[in-house]
């Protein structure tokens, strides 16, 4: 925390200086009381009397402005620490990998990066001043009041003892409740934000109520977590507030026994008294004080989980972007870094493509086609062997350099809730006009300037004011506008229907000419925008060929592509491709002409 605190240094200082000079007028207030007693007011001195309530009236005018001066001073410092560190955080949270945010809920980040500075903020701006005054106050006044009379003065510090056993009693039970209660607050955000935005799926099921229910009970946990907490807290504060309060009793009952037998004069036994009172609020304070202070700490420790975590993604020392385009994969092989099992999505990779070339990946659901195109630019880093653009590897590359060289349209668009046109410039924000409209009409997204305030019309969350295919639209104008050497195309057209979809694939011919492009195919029609294709088999390329040959020469390639739907329905579909292969060989060409027809026939 202490880095987050140099650039308000100044601020501190001054804040310190003050708080002291508050807390010395805090304390002077009884001795001048002992003086107006013991001195005019005894000898009926008027003039004095008037001399000496001047300075006092002076002093707790005094300490009121320095009071107004250090909470002014100290919520200008703390909301500035507060911003600073929610800026790294945030900073954080974009640099760290996706193996990270996998690993994570959204609810938990929200809940650390709002809820847990907050308190971070309110105990640096409160708790930890006061916690510091309070501690010296005690001690100071302490040391007066045994200076005074020692006798009640023994009385007073040994009053301390109990408080001390009773904070160190409850303090570990009120950490773990507090660390529990912040993470149920996390899981209940997660909840809410779930529900926002899955809540078409939610109603066209009809599930209200069931969601209701799980938010239900996570709600009751924390409540109950929260009471619990309170109760413990309760029990601080009752213990707190009697000790103080028994020592006061016995205070005057041993002071007016002094007093009555001239050991202390009537101004000492005042001031003591008087010195005594103003502790009850700094001793009562501690357990709550404390209390904050825990809660500061576990606050701090979620948040260092997060500045803590492997970044495992850098830059590398190159920043000059490949100009050229070629790619090629080099007996490639990824692992997640979570993975329980430990089995590889891909394995032994290994395929060139050229300047201007277009690879199409085709494989059945979970054959590792957009775990490939992820690692392209990096969203993961390949396991084992290397990815080269340009014959140097992506690792050599800065991000910034790779990520401008790389451009990935994703099968489930993110847009975000901002104007068309900026969701559109997410990749080159100095693109024109001239460029916007041009990759508008090469995604076939012209539907854009049909909305209420054309490109500059706000989308809502996620787009979800959009269809499927719309976002896909803009998402795919969006890698175009980016002008890469690399484009990837995650099944990007997969919600267009037949007739968007040849539109925007004859538009897409024009610019992939121009680029190096690795397209994640489900349909055949999108294949035929291929130069070649690339066949992947539970994460290893196992053919690698034109449309053609390998429809000619591969069964498992024709059975893929000649399925009506998707590539595959989830389910383990066993395939005796040796029997395929014999039928093949009968009846070849009857097979292909029946799937080049079918080709066709999709494509019109």
């Amino acid at each position: 925390m202490m880095p987050y605190l140099l650039p308000y240094r100044g601020r501190w200082i001054v804040m310190i200086v003050v708080a002291l000079a508050s807390l010395a007028a805090t304390i002077s207030i009884p001795l001048m009381t002992k003086a107006v007693i013991d001195g005019p007011v005894r000898h009926q001195d008027q003039q004095g009397l008037w001399l000496v309530g001047a300075a006092a009236v002076a002093v707790g005018v005094t300490e009121a402005v320095l009071w107004f001066i250090r909470r002014w001073l100290v919520a200008r410092a703390t909301m500035g620490v507060e911003a600073d560190i929610r800026k790294q955080l945030y900073a954080r949270l974009q640099i760290l990998p996706m193996s990270f945010h996998g690993q994570w809920q959204s609810g938990q980040l929200l809940s650390r990066i709002m809820n847990d500075l907050s308190t971070i903020r309110r105990f640096m701006s409160f708790g930890l001043i006061f916690l510091m005054l309070n501690v010296l106050q005690i001690t100071v006044v302490t040391a007066i009041l045994l200076a005074m009379y020692w006798p009640l003065g023994v009385v007073v510090l040994v009053s301390i003892v109990p408080i001390t056993l009773t904070v160190l009693h409850f303090q570990q039970e009120y950490t773990r409740l507090s660390r529990l209660a912040q993470d149920q607050a996390g899981h209940v955000a997660t909840h809410v934000e779930e529900a926002a935005l899955g809540l078409r799926v939610i109603k066209s099921f009809g599930r209200e109520d069931y969601v209701y229910e799980r938010f239900d009970d996570q709600l009751t946990d924390l409540y109950d977590t929260q009471v619990s907490r309170v109760s413990v807290s309760a029990k601080f504060w009752t213990l707190l507030e009697i000790i103080p309060n028994l020592t006061l009793i016995v205070v005057l009952g041993f002071g007016a026994y002094a007093a009555g037998h001239g050991y202390v004069t009537m101004g000492t036994l005042v001031a003591f008294i008087t010195m005594m009172l103003s502790l009850v609020w700094p001793i009562a304070s501690l357990g709550f004080l404390l209390s904050m202070t825990q809660e500061s700490f576990t606050a701090a420790n979620r948040i260092a989980e997060i500045f803590d975590a492997p970044r495992e993604i850098t830059d590398g020392p190159r920043d000059q972007a490949p100009r050229g385009g070629r790619l090629e994969l080099v007996d490639v092989g990824f692992r997640f870094p979570d993975s329980a099992s430990g089995d590889w999505a891909l394995r032994h990779v290994t395929v060139t493509v050229e300047p201007g070339e277009t690879l199409a990946l085709v494989g059945a659901t979970g054959s590792g086609k957009s775990v490939l195109a992820g690692l392209l630019s990096r969203l993961y880093d390949v396991t084992e062997g290397e990815i080269r653009i340009d014959a140097q590897d992506i690792r050599e590359l800065s991000l910034d350099a790779l990520r401008r060289t790389v451009a990935t349209a994703f099968e489930d668009p993110t847009l975000f809730s901002m104007s068309v046109a900026e969701n559109l410039r997410l990749g080159r924000p100095e693109a024109t006009d001239d460029d916007l409209r041009r990759a508008i009409d090469v995604a076939a997204a012209q539907f854009v300037y049909d909305l209420p305030f054309g490109l500059d019309t706000r989308i809502g969350e996620q787009g979800m004011s959009l269809s499927g295919g719309q976002r896909q639209r803009i998402s795919l104008a969006r890698a175009i506008l980016a002008d890469p050497r690399i484009l990837v195309l995650d099944d990007t057209l997969s919600a267009l229907d037949v007739h968007t979809e040849a539109v925007v694939e004859e538009s897409l011919r024009r610019v992939l000419h121009d680029v190096t492009a690795i397209v994640v195919a489900h349909r055949a029609s999108t294949v035929l925008l291929a130069d070649r294709v690339a066949l992947l088999r539970n994460g290893t390329i196992t053919h690698v060929g034109t449309h053609a040959e390998l429809l000619a020469n591969v069964p498992e390639y024709r059975y893929l592509l000649a399925a009506d739907d998707e590539l595959d329905d989830g389910s383990e579909r066993e395939c005796d491709w040796e029997e395929q292969e014999e039928r093949a060989r009968l009846d070849r060409d009857e097979e292909c002409a029946r799937v080049d027809h079918e080709v066709l026939g999709r494509r019109a």
